[in-house]
């Protein structure tokens, strides 16, 4: 167990509380993961989709019953310091032979030095939320590309939060299908009821590039006659350049009073922000899912979305297949302006849109089944051969290997999966 300021190990016992050391679960039939992950994944003030999704991954296991050993590393992952290479490199050589493992891909995919020594004794599975091909940013580079792949391929299973980012992977790393589990991110049921206020508009995700929010003040340049307001909720730490560049165009365009940063919102604020919003815009240039999506469709609220990645999964459509939204090219203000002048000036076309957003509602997916699909991940071994060409459980998809048995590890015990209680969803 470390205690440094670099790295750390935490215990999660079955009513998902923090746990010490001393409150382990004795004599029960528990099944034990070991979780790594980035530091600050359970920081509020860090509500990235990464985050949010380990940290209810983590608690949901262990409500069902797994042993959760949770152990954090510092760095600026996937650029790390050589000090962080050697507090992870620490931690899994701390990890017992046998044991199961999973691990961030935004530790795993660049760390193949660290990692690859001990794929052989342990049963890694890497959480992949993003390749880092598809990551918009200074850190990617065709080293860490390199190291994705064979971290990838040599991990016992790969965990993806959406069917592209399973494409992905299948069609870049080539990768068993097989092996590849997509475990998509749950959503809270929402009870208050929406009040929505007219005109306004709400972007959440971090101030960066990748999210497109400069695409949305560029489309909202043209509509000043409009009646609107729009909230940019997220975090301005991540790239302060583009958070000034983006200030300062507000300020030229003269929406000083129109346009708002608010920071980071979690919590109470961040569903009152969702409650009185009249429409969610996510004009992502990159995105591998979107769960401000699915959040906001929780509180019946209508979304304009990027077509890229993951964002169109998120966004689905109601029981009778109208789309609770829009969906409009990716990095095209232009189209996004039209989108927003129809949400803004036709009555029907609002009301139509929400009535889908409402309806969606009823099938949107807790989190119970996303700790189910990865519990079922961790326990999922395979065995593959090459068989060119292959068809993969998906149409339209292939891969030049696939799995032909499924078989247990010869070493460490036998993991059972603990049920996971699905609670009863309504759509109030």
């Amino acid at each position: 167990m470390y205690d440094g300021s670099a790295a750390g190990v935490v215990q999660l016992g079955r009513r998902g509380g923090w746990l010490g050391a001393t409150d382990a679960l004795e004599g029960r039939n528990i099944v034990r993961v070991h979780v790594v992950v980035p530091e600050g994944f359970d920081n509020p003030g860090q509500p990235t989709g990464g985050n949010i999704y380990d940290r209810r991954v983590c608690a949901g296991l262990a409500e069902a019953g797994w042993e959760v050993l949770v152990a954090t590393v510092g760095g600026a992952w996937p650029g790390p310091a050589p000090g962080a290479r050697a507090d992870l490199a620490r931690i899994v050589s701390a990890i017992p032979d046998g044991k199961t493992v999973l691990i961030d891909g935004l530790i795993a995919s660049p760390a193949a030095a660290q990692l690859l020594p001990h794929t052989g004794r342990i049963r890694m599975t890497v959480l992949l939320h993003m390749p880092l091909a598809a990551v918009l940013d200074a850190h990617h580079d065709a080293s860490a590309e390199r190291s994705e792949r064979a971290v990838l391929r040599a991990a016992a299973g790969v965990v993806v939060t959406s069917e592209w980012t399973r494409r992905q992977v299948l069609t870049r790393y080539a990768i068993p299908a097989c092996r590849v589990h997509v475990a998509r991110p749950g959503v809270d049921r929402v009870a208050a009821q929406a009040r929505p206020v007219r005109g306004r508009l709400i972007c959440v995700g971090v101030l960066a590039r990748h999210k497109g929010q400069d695409l949305l003040v560029e489309a909202l340049a043209g509509l000043a006659d409009r009646d609107w307001h729009c909230m940019l909720a997220g975090s301005l730490d991540r790239d302060p350049d583009f958070v000034e560049q983006l200030q300062t165009r507000i300020t030229r365009l003269g929406y000083g009073h129109r346009v708002r940063l608010t920071g980071v919102l979690a919590g109470a604020a961040l569903s009152h922000a969702y409650t009185t919003a009249d429409l969610l815009v996510a004009p992502s240039r990159a995105e591998t899912y979107g769960m401000t999506v699915t959040e906001a469709l929780a509180h019946g609220l209508p979304v304009i979305a990027a077509a890229v990645g993951g964002l169109p999964e998120a966004l689905g459509s109601a029981a009778d297949g109208t789309r609770p939204g829009q969906l409009i090219p990716p990095g095209d203000p232009a189209a996004l302006a039209a989108a927003l002048e129809d949400w803004l000036g036709d009555e029907r076309h609002r009301h139509r849109l929400r009535a889908a957003a409402r309806q969606r509602r009823s099938n949107l997916r807790g989190w119970e089944q996303t700790t189910q699909e990865i519990a079922n991940a961790l326990t999922d071994y395979g065995r593959s051969e090459h068989v060119p060409p292959v068809v993969s459980n998906h149409p339209g998809q292939t891969s030049g290997r696939a799995c032909t048995t499924r078989a247990e590890p010869a070493s460490g015990d036998p993991l059972p999966v603990p049920a996971i209680k699905m609670k009863e969803k309504s759509a109030r």
